[in-house]
């Protein structure tokens, strides 16, 4: 008889792991696959009743919860609204023979409800599936929590903007067509005395509901210009800086000359600059929105519409407004080769931007999977992680010196290829040029 491994100590067993399924032969099939895995530690509920009952009983803080979303009795929707009841702080993964966009929409639906999901599968689950859900799982237990938000106070915000404790990093935008620079995002950033540095997510609200977003805007826009005059003059460099600029600032007719007469002290071309146009809220001043959009494109300042199909941002805005480039957002953008919903909302925003005249941008590319599919469906610039960081403007020549030499190199490589085929030295598309 076979020698039997020694069993695993329980300090180091993983974390314990739940299959809700009311299939029997599913569960024991999930729980083999997940024993080949390196996880013995799987518990298997025949219902979601039962599993609610058992997670009352336990710690769930470092628990993934697989579960099934077609069951009698209490379906997955049901059991999903009961775990946002209790308050379940594990992790989720959806299993169903469901269609795509059935599962997909339960996973909105399940982060809706504050549920953390790490990915949805098709039933019958693979061992390759399920090795990925485990993973994603696992990459997320690994990060560090994050902090709840606080808010800061008028005086706290206030002293940010007078003592210049806010700071821009910029995240490059490059073409798909050939991954050379076109532009860059100017992303605000506030380094706090005591909070270290702190994303505009956690104080732009704050900045709004005091009455502070004119001097935010009016404090990125000379950080920007300024920053943008010097890249021209000590390193050649004239990418278009690309701004965030809130509806909420949109509310003083005198905005265009001023921004105007500082692009002007600068020495930059109106069309240096682009802002990108976040509506958080609706218009509370319709009209002097619109005035004061179409008077910076009178003057040749261009505009985005950005996060597009996103809260407000929607195509009343593309019939009313003169935008020059339409932002897809990233929750669209991401994981889209997996998602036919998402990959059908990317080329229907294309299409209908090009028929208007507009560029294209997607936002979030994270990788390469990401980067191939909103090339293949026409988008014209790409912007996320996959392509860069956000970065100090005094990072960003190198930055450029060193993708030119990339781009430069994979077009040698082509030219010699295409030296025995007698065909052009472009960059190809089977060629990664992040």
């Amino acid at each position: 008889m076979a020698a039997q491994p020694d069993p695993v100590p329980a300090a180091t067993r993983s974390p314990r792991i739940a299959i809700v399924d009311d299939d029997a032969f599913q569960r024991e099939v999930m729980r083999q696959l997940l024993f080949n895995l390196g996880h013995d530690a799987v518990e298997d509920w025949p219902s979601g009743p039962i599993a609610l009952e058992r997670l009352a009983q336990l710690d769930s803080t470092q628990m993934l919860l697989i579960i099934d979303l077609e069951m009698p009795g209490m379906d997955g929707v049901e059991l999903m609204r009961g775990l946002a009841r209790r308050r379940y702080a594990g992790a989720l993964a959806l299993v169903s023979v469901a269609g795509g966009r059935v599962l997909e929409s339960a996973v909105r639906l399940a982060r809706e409800h504050g549920i953390h999901v790490v990915g949805h599968a098709r039933k019958p689950a693979s061992l390759a599936l399920l090795r990925g859900l485990v993973d994603a799982w696992r990459a997320s237990a690994a990060a560090a929590p994050r902090r709840p938000r606080r808010s800061y106070g008028v005086a706290e915000l206030r002293r940010a903007l007078a003592q210049d404790e806010l700071t821009l990093a910029y995240q490059p935008q490059v073409a798909l067509a050939d991954g050379r620079l076109t532009a860059v995002e100017a992303l605000v950033r506030w380094q706090h005395p005591f909070d270290g540095l702190v994303g505009p997510a956690d104080f732009v609200e704050d900045l709004e509901a005091h009455g502070l977003i004119d001097e935010l805007t009016d404090r990125v826009l000379a950080l920007a210009l300024a920053q943008a005059a010097r890249w021209r003059a000590e390193a050649g460099l004239a990418p278009r800086v690309a701004v965030n600029v809130s509806m909420a600032s949109l509310d003083r007719l005198d905005f265009p000359d001023r921004l105007l007469a500082a692009l002007a002290a600068h020495r930059l071309a109106p069309a240096t600059l682009l802002l990108e146009v976040t509506e958080s809220r609706l218009m509370s001043h319709r009209s002097t929105s619109m005035d004061i959009l179409t008077r910076l494109r009178l003057h040749h300042v261009e505009l985005a519409i950005d996060d597009f199909g996103t809260g407000h941002s929607s195509l009343a805005q593309l019939r009313d407004l003169p935008f020059d480039e339409l932002k897809i957002d990233r929750s669209f953008v991401h994981g889209a080769p997996l998602s036919t919903t998402q990959r059908a909302i990317i080329a229907a925003s294309i299409e209908m931007a090009h028929l208007l005249g507009m560029r294209t941008v997607a936002e979030g590319v994270e990788d390469e999977a990401d980067w191939q599919a909103v090339r293949a469906a026409g988008c014209d610039v790409a912007q996320g992680y996959f392509i860069a960081r956000p970065m100090s403007g005094d990072a960003l020549p190198a930055w450029c010196a060193e993708r030119e030499r990339a781009l430069r190199s994979a077009a040698q490589i082509v030219i010699d290829f295409d030296d025995l085929a007698g065909s052009s030295g472009s960059v190809p598309q089977g060629i990664p040029i992040h």
